[in-house]
């Protein structure tokens, strides 16, 4: 934990939402001039795409485990970076655009699916701020949860982040149906095991919630919609952050408190909910720096 250089760490499984909340941050450190380290999840697989399909067919290894990660370095950049600010990241590249973007950078010929080589972190950042799968993780080895001073969980209901997993995948990546049930099927274990984990060492979890019927993700033609949702948010500690909920109530409309730590907000409302609600405790955050 730090106080000089803190670290944001936003969490959620493939397909659920972190995109959202990564916005969300862009926009408040975009209008408060605050300059982040950003840490992508997936720069800290421990294999490329093509190492790890042939993992995936020896051993049935999921993305979402240990085996497959470097929680060891992942910890280590963030407790190196509470203290120092400094630190090395690299980059897992998703796209032939990405490619081109970081080759051209770099002067490097890596492909779609390797990583490009380590490199440090900017100079003079304010805060590290890391979106993926893993960022309060813990395992026997290692603790990465530990080093992050603001702890971020997205995590629809499970059926929902199968819907948007499944389209997401079909539409992005070309991935049919029925490959993608497999993959949700063997990454159930390490899901169970290592992502749900998380959100109980979170501060903030957004849940969404759909009000539509979604028992059967697997026929789903559509993902449903904001205005088709509602958004739980829980706070483990309101005290910490200081969380005023009159306040919020009064400024989301048709939201509510369901629970002492917890809110209720329109789907519609997450991406202004969670500005509302961020922007202040990022405040803190740089106030205290100071």
């Amino acid at each position: 934990m730090s106080i000089k250089h803190p670290v944001i760490a936003v969490t959620g499984s493939s397909g659920a939402g972190t995109t959202t909340v990564k916005r969300a941050f862009e926009h408040i450190f975009q209008r408060e001039s605050i300059e982040a380290a950003v840490i992508e999840g997936d720069s800290f697989h421990r294999y490329d795409r093509a190492e790890m399909k042939v993992k995936m067919q020896e051993t049935g290894l999921s993305h979402f485990g240990p085996e497959a990660n470097h929680f060891d370095k992942l910890a280590e950049l963030f407790k190196t970076y509470g203290a120092t600010g400094n630190g090395e990241k690299r980059y897992y590249l998703h796209s032939p655009e990405e490619a081109d973007e970081h080759n051209a950078r770099l002067g490097t010929s890596k492909k779609p699916g390797e990583f490009t080589p380590w490199e440090p972190l900017p100079e003079a950042t304010d805060l590290l701020f890391y979106e993926g799968l893993h960022g309060l993780a813990k395992s026997d080895m290692d603790d990465v949860s530990q080093h992050v001073d603001l702890g971020i969980g997205v995590v629809p209901v499970i059926n929902l982040e199968w819907i948007q997993k499944i389209h997401r995948d079909n539409a992005e990546r070309g991935y049919s149906a029925e490959v993608i049930v497999d993959t949700i099927l063997r990454r159930m274990p390490d899901y169970i095991n290592h992502i749900t984990p998380q959100f109980s060492r979170t501060d903030i979890n957004f849940q969404r919630i759909a009000t539509v019927d979604t028992s059967n993700p697997f026929i789903a033609r559509d993902i449903p919609t904001p205005d088709e949702s509602f958004v739980v948010i829980r706070f483990a500690d309101p005290k910490k952050f200081a969380i005023d909920f009159p306040y919020l109530i009064s400024m989301i409309p048709n939201s509510f408190m369901s629970r002492r730590n917890t809110m209720v907000v329109p789907g519609g409302k997450m991406g202004y909910a969670m500005e509302i609600i961020l922007a202040p405790i990022i405040d803190q955050m740089m106030a205290a720096r100071r």
